[in-house]
């Protein structure tokens, strides 16, 4: 099948949802790859690049957020989780998990469908820059641009800058952007996202000076604003 429209990583462990999100995602020219179990799937996205993950969070053998932590190991694609829970606090983890998306089962196959092409063209997932705004993340190739120029990231940079251009304007709190960056958050200092950010917008200033995409809130914590 042509992967014109993009290439799909499903893992969900009912067999019957399995197949209709496949059979959405074909009429709609998405190819896609469906796994029952976490691990397995950890191992083919490892093997084979996805421009995109639909994971249900309750999986047999690990929990999708467990998976979802994994996954940013090596990789930013955008994540879609699914549920039967509709509960607030799932839905607030997995978005600081670094989830694209959020949504409750029953749903409709199509609309899971609808929501995963909006999300692709935001992101971008094809890999041309063109029609991007002055800052855009390439997930694929695990690059941040910054007026057409390539940002030389350490690892905790790249997952806290692509983490607020997912979300711009979005405020994060020093607790959020630390779960999201951070491998053992617990052990690790508010202070040390301040220092972080610091240097983020030093490499963000060395590009276009006059220019701060990176807000800060005082008491509260950082958002983006997209550059023109």
């Amino acid at each position: 099948m042509s992967h014109s429209q993009g290439h799909i990583l499903v893992v969900e462990d009912e067999p019957s949802i399995a197949d209709n999100i496949v059979f959405a995602l074909q009429l709609d020219g998405f190819s896609s790859q469906h796994h029952l179990l976490a691990a397995d799937a950890l191992n083919a996205l490892r093997q084979q690049p996805a421009d995109l993950a639909i994971i249900d969070v309750g999986l047999p053998d690990f929990s999708g957020f467990d998976l979802c932590r994994q996954i940013r190991q090596f990789s930013d694609i955008p994540i879609i989780f699914l549920t039967a829970r509709g509960d607030e606090v799932d839905r607030i983890l997995g978005l600081e998990l670094g989830a694209d998306d959020y949504v409750t089962k029953p749903f409709s196959p199509r609309e899971l469908s609808t929501r995963v092409k909006a999300i692709l063209r935001r992101v971008g997932s094809n890999g041309n820059p063109a029609g991007r705004g002055a800052l855009w993340h390439d997930p694929r190739r695990a690059g941040i641009y910054y007026h057409q120029q390539k940002l030389d990231l350490t690892r905790i940079e790249y997952l806290l800058l692509s983490l607020m251009i997912r979300h711009p304007e979005q405020v994060f709190s020093r607790e959020q952007l630390m779960r999201a960056a951070w491998d053992h958050p617990e052990h690790s200092l508010e202070r040390a996202v301040d220092t972080h950010i610091k240097a983020l917008r030093a490499k963000l200033k060395a590009v276009i000076p006059e220019q701060s995409p990176i807000k800060t809130h005082r008491g509260l914590g950082y958002s983006l604003e997209q550059p023109e």
